[in-house]
């Protein structure tokens, strides 16, 4: 799946990913590979992105937007700093 997280002033990220955990506006969530298309706002938390089973990076972001289409996660926030 490719994921890609974009705020206002730059690109955080573009790759291939094994999934992604956003902070839904009514909880936790997961994409991974072949997910149902999807659009859901995004609250402020903490942005987890699943590069394989064994390796994961974080972000602390703002609240935003998520869309999956065609087994690719566009993740649209206002900020975001890495965490790691």
């Amino acid at each position: 799946m490719t994921l890609e997280i974009l705020t206002p002033e730059k690109k955080l990220y573009s790759g291939e990913v094994y999934g992604v955990q956003l902070p839904g506006i009514n909880g936790l969530f997961e994409v991974l590979e072949k997910h149902a298309p999807l659009v859901s706002a995004l609250a402020k938390g903490k942005l987890k992105v699943l590069k394989s089973r064994n390796e994961a990076s974080s972000y602390s972001i703002e609240s935003g937007f998520v869309e999956v289409l065609d087994n690719k996660a566009t993740v649209l926030v206002e900020g975001a700093v890495a965490l790691d």
